[in-house]
């Protein structure tokens, strides 16, 4: 069984995900958890479902993903830093779903920013939202999606997408990738918010960059180019080293960024 109690049996933290609402089926556990939120859920508080009809990533992307596949949850935080500081928080549960997932004994990565990938491609989706109360954060959403059990991938993804299954052979308790995540993620959160950066985990993160000394390009607008990815600094920037041995950042939201001849 997948439900509120099954889950809540796994849960060992102190505040994530202690609260959790469970439903077969939702429009998507972000906009669910945004109505939870009106009604005073507090911090920490998980929405999980099976099947979102309406679930979304990033750039307005679509997020499907069939009953008993996956794990589609939201986390409610309710933060007391500076808005500007929200937008790290992807890269916060970046990492924290890739140490989960290590966890499990999988050799896991990311894809800057946030992708958390297995043999180079994405397993995981995260999807940050914020709303502010005049110049104060009302409240952040993190939507997670990470692919566990299907056993089939559509053609059109099958080079950048997959799953623990495909890639492992091996079935996985979902309960208990969300109890990993909430605790990982618990520990890196109370890291980030005493610098309000991410100094405190440059070093993991940059230890699970699959970029890092890799070849990208840079899919800017104006002008794309190449460069080598170097790691992240501390604002979650990717430093890129451009043909001219430049040192350049690069601003999640702003550009993509690819493998010079994949996904990664």
């Amino acid at each position: 069984m997948y439900d509120q109690k099954t889950i809540l049996k796994k849960i060992r933290t102190k505040w994530a995900g202690n609260t959790v609402h469970f439903a077969k089926e939702t429009d998507s556990t972000n906009e669910w958890i945004k109505r939870l939120s009106q009604n005073g859920a507090p911090h920490g508080t998980l929405a999980v479902t099976e099947f979102q009809l309406a679930g979304k990533g990033r750039l307005g992307r679509s997020w499907q993903a069939g009953a008993g596949s996956s794990v589609m949850m939201s986390l409610l935080l309710r933060p007391d830093f500076e808005p500007q500081n929200a937008s790290m928080l992807t890269l916060v549960m970046g990492v924290s779903v890739a140490q989960a997932i290590e966890k499990l004994g999988v050799d896991v990565s990311i894809k800057w920013p946030n992708d958390v990938v297995v043999s180079r491609k994405k397993i995981c989706g995260i999807l940050t939202e914020m709303r502010l109360d005049g110049m104060k954060i009302r409240d952040v959403i993190i939507g997670t999606g990470i692919n566990v059990d299907q056993e089939y991938i559509a053609p059109e993804l099958q080079d950048k997408a997959t799953s623990l299954y495909l890639e492992t052979g091996k079935h996985y308790e979902r309960t208990d990738l969300i109890s990993l995540v909430m605790e990982a993620f618990e520990e890196n959160y109370e890291k980030f918010i005493q610098t309000c950066d991410l100094s405190e985990m440059l070093n993991e993160y940059n230890r699970l960059l699959a970029n890092r000394d890799q070849q990208v390009r840079i899919l800017d607008q104006k002008e794309p180019w190449e460069g080598t990815a170097m790691g992240i600094n501390e604002q979650g920037e990717l430093l890129v080293k451009d043909r001219e041995d430049r040192i350049r950042t690069v601003r999640a939201g702003e550009v993509s960024v690819r493998g010079l001849y994949s996904y990664v």
